[in-house]
Order: structure tokens, then sequence, then C-alpha cells
């Protein structure tokens, strides 16, 4: 797959810089000279006759991504409820989630429901899991999974991969394929490119990625596609805080986000076969987020 880079950071802090070609959503890695303090690049990277790997229903895929960070926050309040009590002044667990959940802007309700909801007879907490999966044409996937009944989910979980033809990895396997980063996703038609990349430096952010580039989009499909900013954990709020003052329509990730550490090109028979994998998985209510390193 040929890479096109474009030089899109509006202020360098050096002149000299090298880059290695990684796919679009990888973070993409600086090796500069001595006197160099950060460099922010993007990178976009243009996928020919590849317009069947495009997720279908960009909005509806969000709409789910929004789902599932509401579920995990909400999990989250009753398991902290459940150790601590439901009070966030003597409950550090709880405030931390609270505090959490204002960063990620979820809705007052949901947090009221689920702190009354750890108190009903028969609720558990939940407990963190994570599953690690062989797909299609040597692409890996890591599953994160919150649940209050780990029979239930790995069991799910199972009978997926099994019924679409994947494969479970042994622990330990997969995961290492992958590091953790928080990301803020803002769609291309809410944001003006350099403004972006200004905002990111001055945050401190670590990378900003440009969405992949299909031979056939449409203006359409590049208005809903989204910029990907890669940060620290001590610099996120940074960042959501200059966006808001900016103006910036953002999402944000579920907590973080698991970025491949290199990718697999895989063909269009098995790209179809891990979709549809991925997309089965996520199904799943106890199933939080999916991450492959499939190009």
């Amino acid at each position: 797959m040929a890479l096109q880079w474009n030089g899109l950071l509006s202020r360098k802090l050096s002149s000299s810089s090298s880059i290695s070609s990684l796919p679009s959503w990888i973070s993409t890695h600086i090796h500069g000279s001595a006197t160099v303090t950060r460099t922010i690049w993007t990178v976009s990277p243009l996928s020919m006759g590849r317009r069947s790997s495009k997720i279908a229903g960009r909005k509806g895929a969000q709409d789910a991504k929004k789902a599932k960070l509401y579920a995990r926050i909400g999990k989250e309040v009753v398991s902290a409820v459940k150790k601590g009590g439901p009070s966030p002044v003597s409950n550090t667990a709880l405030a931390t989630v609270l505090e959490k959940a204002k960063e990620l802007d979820v809705p007052k309700e949901i947090l009221e429901r689920n702190i009354k909801r750890a108190s009903e007879k028969g609720q558990e907490a939940y407990i963190e899991k994570v599953y690690e999966v062989y797909g299609f044409g040597g692409a890996s996937m890591v599953i994160e999974v919150l649940t209050d009944k780990i029979n239930r989910s790995v069991a799910a979980v199972r009978e997926v991969v099994k019924d679409c033809g994947g494969k479970m990895a042994d622990p330990g396997s997969v995961l290492f394929k992958f590091r953790r980063a928080r990301v803020v996703n803002v769609k291309v038609s809410d944001a003006d490119k350099d403004q972006l990349l200004s905002i990111a430096l001055d945050a401190g952010a670590e990378d900003v990625i440009e969405p992949p580039v299909y031979e056939y989009d449409t203006e359409e499909d590049m208005s809903e596609s989204y910029y990907k900013i890669v940060s620290s954990a001590e610099n996120y709020s940074t960042i959501l805080s200059k966006l808001r003052d900016e103006g910036v329509i953002f999402e944000t990730d579920n907590g973080s986000e698991l970025l491949p550490i290199s990718t697999i090109e895989v063909d269009d028979e098995a790209l179809d076969l891990n979709k549809e994998l991925m997309s089965k998985l996520l199904e799943l209510d106890d199933v939080d987020a999916v991450y492959t390193d499939q190009k």
C-alpha cells in the first residue's frame, strides 16, 4: 500500500526530522536530532480500491461507540459504589469515576441511575477482562470486557469467535502488539486542519492522525471521517479544554484506546470477515471495545 505523506504541521520545532512510514491510525514515531523538543506530523494513506473496507453508516457507528462509553462508565460507577458506598466525598474511587465521566461528557442521569442501581439486591460489582483473538489474514484483535458475570462474558465471546471462524488466543500472545493512549476524535467537517494542528501542538499532543483517503471517496465521505489526536493521560484534559475554548466539536475515547504498534495488510475477503467478527463482538453487552492491528 502506497503512503502519501503531507507536511501538515503548522509549526515545526526543528527543521530536521525523519519519520517512519506507518498506517494512518498508528502513532507515528519521531526520530529527530538532539535539539528537537517535539514535532507533530500527520499521515494520510491513499487506499486504492478498498472502498469495501469502509464501515457503513458512520453515524450509526459513532452512536454505538457513545452507547458503549456510557455503558462502561455506568458499570464503573456500579463497581465503585459497591466497593465504597454512594458518596463521592468518602468514596475516592467513585469520585475518580465521576470526574472521568465529567471529562467525557457523560450525561448526569446515567450516573445517577447507576448509583441507584448499585444498591439493588443481586447486583454484583463489575470486573475488567481482556480477551485476545486471532482473526483472518494474520490480523489480531483485543477485546475489552467489563462484566459482572465472568462465565457469561467468556462464553459469549468464545461463541461469537467460533461462529465467525476466528480463534481465541492465549493471554499475552496478542496484547503486546498494542500500546495504550488517550485519543480525541474530531470530525473533518467540524475542524480546520491547520487550527487543529495548532491546538494539538500547544496542548502537548503526541500525534495528529488524518483519516485514510480512499480512491472513490466523495466529499460527503471525507466530511464524515475523523482526525485522531493522540495524547498522554496527563495532557488529555488540556487538549479537551483547548478544543472547547476554540469551539471545536469532538468525541472522546472511553478512557483510553489501544493503538497497534504495527499493522497487518489483509486481502478483501479477510478484511470483510474481520469486520463481521468485530461487529458481532461489539453487539455483546459485556464487550466495551474491540481493537485490531489490521490495516
